[in-house]
């Protein structure tokens, strides 16, 4: 392992590139990226830098994210089979079906989407921030896409009726109440935080209902001393290992995305040596895409 560590720090130099690893990667991936965290702040941390090249260790809308925000940058995905389910269940048209259902509604799109998809949505949001971008749309209808959950979750804060895609993350599903019961017995004193892409009843049950960032933050800085994590396993490692003095337990062992780690140390050396697997979005999707991102950042 330390040799192909080794060969990936100077392929990095020699390739002027930067690695970007998602919370939910396995760890020896986490270790050698240069940036590690949620979807959208990776893309928007990799625009900023002046590397040539993006390796991005997440799934494929995640890569599609960083080359809209970054497309004169060359930007590789380790897997090109690593997807999201999620994503993938809305696509544009089905999308556009929804518009014509609900003339005059405005689009927010979860960022978990394709680059079609978020070409013909109004304004984009993270689980960060999905209550405050709702919350800013004033007397229009909202039709939210793809996560029924976050949407519900959007909603509930916000007191707003919102047309809910019937989408949903498989691996967050895993997650039922009676395990974060049975973490919660075992673990008497534990916080429990929760996902929003996590169900409705499971979302009840929890102290706080944040995104990865936002668990990243609140462990370290509130005065608990054990966690009881609900979302997908990977995150446990870092928080772990960012808070050494704490106790971090998955909520559920079972909700790990397999999609997430299709990517292993020797595949990112692979896309650093040979250039794969490069992702593009076509320029006249990616200016439209960059309007709802851009619309999200100047609510937020």
């Amino acid at each position: 392992m330390e040799k192909i560590i080794k060969k990936i720090q100077e392929l990095k130099k020699k390739r002027n590139a930067v690695i970007l690893a998602h919370n939910y990667q396995i760890p020896e991936v986490q270790d050698v990226a240069d940036f590690l965290g949620d979807s959208l702040g990776l893309s928007r941390r990799a625009a900023e830098t002046q590397a040539d090249v993006i390796v991005f260790c997440g799934v494929h809308f995640m890569a599609e994210t960083a080359a809209i925000l970054s497309p004169e940058k060359t930007v590789l995905i380790p897997d090109r089979e690593a997807g999201c389910p999620m994503a993938d269940m809305i696509g544009r048209e089905k999308l556009l079906e929804l518009k014509r259902e609900n003339p005059g509604a405005l689009v927010v799109s979860y960022v978990n989407t394709t680059a079609e998809v978020k070409s013909e949505t109004d304004v984009c949001c993270t689980s960060a921030n999905a209550v405050e971008i709702v919350n800013a749309l004033k007397d229009r209808d909202i039709i939210f896409v793809p996560d029924k959950y976050l949407g519900s979750f959007a909603a509930a804060k916000t007191g707003k009726k919102m047309i809910l895609f019937n989408g949903y993350c498989p691996v967050h599903m895993k997650i039922l109440p009676q395990d974060i019961k049975k973490a919660k017995e075992k673990h008497p004193r534990a916080a429990v935080i929760v996902h929003p892409e996590c169900r409705t009843d499971v979302v009840k049950l929890a102290d706080a209902v944040v995104s990865t960032s936002g668990m990243v933050r609140f462990v370290k800085e509130t005065d608990a001393e054990e966690f009881i994590i609900g979302t997908e396993t990977g995150i446990v490692y870092r928080l772990q290992k960012e808070n050494p003095d704490k106790k971090i337990y998955p909520a559920s062992e079972i909700a790990v995305c397999e999609n997430m780690k299709k990517i292993t140390l020797e595949k990112v050396l692979w896309s650093l040596e040979e250039l794969k697997y490069e992702v593009r979005v076509e320029e006249k999707i990616r200016k439209k895409a960059l309007k709802s991102i851009e619309k999200m950042i100047e609510i937020g």
